[in-house]
């Protein structure tokens, strides 16, 4: 899946070392914002110092980012976690479309509008 906007947060990179395995790790959180008529937000993770490094991802950049979905579970309740996996630099953000006029009827030359001026259409409905 892959998303293109501009970084809006870039969290602090936390390490720490596996339980199970005893090697150590690192992760960074961050957040995306995709323009449109209502901006949505997805915060994502690039897992691994060498990636972090690599991605090399910056406040305000504007980029694609490529990330797998998976979900785990943790005591009986389950979360959903974004990871990033590449970014594309250099694309153009998709401007926000606007939304639609309403259409409304065209009447040629004036010609009959459908209800008179007093309200009465000539149907039989009663209001």
């Amino acid at each position: 899946m892959e998303l293109t906007g501009r970084i809006i947060v870039v969290q602090e990179a936390k390490s720490g070392t596996s339980s199970k395995t005893g090697n150590p790790w690192m992760m960074q959180e961050y957040v995306i914002e995709v323009p449109g008529q209502y901006p949505r937000h997805c915060a994502f993770t690039v897992f691994g110092e060498d990636r972090i490094k690599q991605l090399n991802i910056q406040m305000g950049e504007d980029l694609t980012v490529q990330f797998d979905i998976d979900a785990r579970e943790y005591n009986a309740k389950w979360y959903n976690d974004f990871r990033a996996y590449n970014v594309i630099r250099g694309q153009q953000i998709p401007q926000p479309v606007q939304p639609a006029k309403a259409d409304l009827p065209f009447y040629p030359n004036n010609e009959s509008f459908p209800f008179q001026e007093n309200g009465d259409d000539g149907g039989d409905l009663p209001f």
